[in-house]
């Protein structure tokens, strides 16, 4: 386990899983929506984006933890990628986590990312085409589809896939990756 895809619908808790299995690991931790969003909710193109989490793996030759979905990177991440790990959560815990998000961040104005100055609003999270609550309600079983038939599929068999069914499960996981590095 040296290069590792941490992903999970919206509001799974990738990035704070994670942060904490980087920690745990000594890994450098790649976070791909820091990567792809730029100022005021704009989107980076598809050849800088590829170029900026080719660099950041790179530069990371010892290991990394890479913190998102993101399909469009497919073909470069899966060059190197050993295992993924997926929060694999019910529909009510990510639809309830990403309201309590979206409320949260909306409340507090805090910025998202490091590069950039997006921060989430009331409007945006509820009221909008793009609210990230509706991405998560139309895209969640559609990722667990994604990932039952990419862990059947011989292409993808020298990755090892660790499924995790609960903030429970992920904790204990996390335990053990802490009770192996003692």
């Amino acid at each position: 386990m040296k290069f590792i895809n941490v992903v999970g619908t919206t509001a799974s808790g990738k990035t704070t899983f994670s942060r904490q299995l980087t920690r745990k690991l000594g890994f450098m931790l790649i976070e791909m929506d820091d990567l792809f969003w730029l100022d005021d909710w704009q989107e980076t193109s598809d050849d800088e984006f590829f170029s900026k989490l080719q660099k950041q793996m790179d530069q990371a030759k010892d290991g990394w933890v890479l913190d998102g979905n993101y399909s469009r990177t497919q073909d470069i991440k899966l060059k190197y990628i050993d295992t993924i790990i997926w929060l694999d959560y019910s529909f009510s815990l990510n639809l309830y986590r990403s309201v309590k998000r979206a409320i949260i961040r909306a409340a507090t104005q805090k910025r998202l990312w490091a590069n950039s100055n997006n921060r989430e609003s009331f409007r945006k999270s509820f009221l909008s085409k793009d609210s990230i609550i509706l991405w998560m309600i139309s895209h969640h079983a559609k990722n667990r589809k994604k990932y039952l038939e990419m862990m059947q599929n011989p292409k993808y068999q020298h990755i090892r896939f660790i499924r995790l069914t609960s903030p429970k499960q992920a904790a204990v996981f996390l335990q053990q990756i802490m009770d192996m590095s003692e």
